[in-house]
């Protein structure tokens, strides 16, 4: 881990310096190659400890005042963290849900169902122009077709992109 230790109307001695040092490498484990930027000041009785964390292109801080800079220091290291060890559970759970979602199936037992629905489909269907549908369509371009009520016939029609992949078909039932 990189670390630059700055003080501001403080002299950094080399104890602080190493406490710093030792109390980062709790945050170090955490991450392949971080940075951290550590400011140390004192205002009036208190010591302020400011440590800025980025790694893996997230950002960290925290500040602490405190009587005492090893202390305020301490508090710095928990609050840090505690913000990576909650980041890194989320990121954890939208990795997990993800790839819940992207299961693969067994293809040998699919390619064994044959004639079958696998998969359904919900979707609102509002009534519509044909001209309204394609420009409806046309906002949603992982869309293939778009299912809506013609205002002009009451009936459902269905509006789908041709392979062109410029202009459009529509669907209407004959009666």
């Amino acid at each position: 881990m990189k670390i630059k230790i700055t003080g501001k109307e403080l002299k950094i001695t080399e104890a602080i310096n190493n406490y710093v040092e030792r109390k980062l490498d709790r945050i170090d484990k955490y991450f392949d190659e971080a940075e951290a930027e550590v400011t140390l000041r004192t205002e009036k009785a208190e010591q302020i400890a400011e440590i800025y964390v980025t790694a893996n292109g997230e950002k960290y801080r925290a500040v602490t005042e405190d009587k005492d800079m090893y202390a305020s220091i301490d508090k710095d290291i928990d609050i840090l963290e505690g913000q990576i060890r909650k980041a890194k559970t989320k990121k954890e759970k939208m990795m997990k849900d993800a790839s819940l979602k992207t299961l693969e199936v067994d293809m040998s037992i699919v390619n064994e169902i044959k004639d079958e629905i696998i998969k359904t489909s919900y979707y609102e269907i509002k009534p519509m122009l044909p001209e309204d549908a394609v420009l409806k369509l046309q906002e949603k371009p992982t869309h293939n077709f778009l299912a809506f009520i013609n205002i002009e016939t009451g009936k459902v029609n269905v509006v789908h992109k041709l392979k062109d992949g410029k202009n459009f078909g529509l669907v209407e039932p004959e009666n």
